[in-house]
């Protein structure tokens, strides 16, 4: 079996929620707990920080990960696609014996090691899949979604005849996919140029592990939700000032 590498990617822009990856949570920046959760895992070989920003590069090795070397700005921009900033891992940073990539965004502090170890081993034992990847059950069904014209007539978004006025429940059981947790082989990004590859495996998260920070009134919920149980997050811990 080849080497495992967490991967986290920490761009110092942010449009959503400014500054997101440094905000302070209990006492650490938000990309302390992806490395955390990192080496709670016990799975991971290396966790490198993948960044454009001097200022969270430092953060990054603070805490015990590797930055090998800035991400190039057009790796960083708010059009640039994944597969860029893993391309340069494994190009620049990474020997040849990387089995996967564990990917690990800050705005998910509540993932714990254990469910990344539990999905590296249910990757190991799909064959047929190239990646793993976190999803959630939808909250707003696109059973129940309308679009609107430009004279303001409505039309279901779904082609369902009558069954968008039925129960939720009747419903097809869809998914959204979360950022938490996603782990892909290396052989499926070289093959295919792509962080996913051509076959998913499902993975659900337990508990708030899935829940994404993405706006201010998610860092309002997650301040809330960690004051009232700080045993949620995975312990942070300094290896250097």
């Amino acid at each position: 079996m080849g080497s495992v590498v967490a991967l986290i990617p920490a761009r110092g822009g942010s449009k959503r929620l400014p500054g997101k990856n440094t905000k302070d949570l209990l006492g650490h920046p938000l990309l302390a707990y992806s490395i955390a959760a990192a080496r709670e895992s016990g799975v991971c070989d290396r966790v490198i920080c993948s960044t454009d920003s001097e200022e969270i590069a430092d953060i990054a090795r603070s805490y015990g990960a590797e930055v090998p070397g800035l991400r190039p700005a057009e790796l960083a921009s708010d059009s640039a696609h994944d597969i860029g900033f893993v391309e340069q891992a494994l190009e620049q940073w990474c020997g040849d014996d990387v089995e996967c990539f564990v990917l690990l965004r800050p705005p998910n502090p509540l993932r714990r090691g254990a469910s990344i170890a539990s999905a590296l081993a249910t990757l190991q034992d799909t064959p047929w899949a190239d990646s793993i990847r976190a999803l959630r059950p939808v909250s707003e069904h696109p059973g129940k979604m309308w679009r609107v014209d430009d004279q303001g007539e409505a039309t279901t978004y779904l082609d369902q005849g009558g069954s968008y006025n039925g129960p939720t429940q009747d419903l097809e059981k869809l998914f959204v996919q979360s950022s938490a947790l996603e782990i892909v082989r290396t052989a499926a990004v070289l093959a295919h140029r792509s962080i996913s590859g051509a076959r998913v495996k499902a993975l659900e998260l337990p508990g708030f592990e899935g829940f994404d920070v993405n706006s201010e009134t998610d860092w309002r919920v997650i301040e809330s939700l960690v004051a009232a149980h700080p045993r949620l997050l995975p312990v942070p811990e300094r290896t250097h000032p």
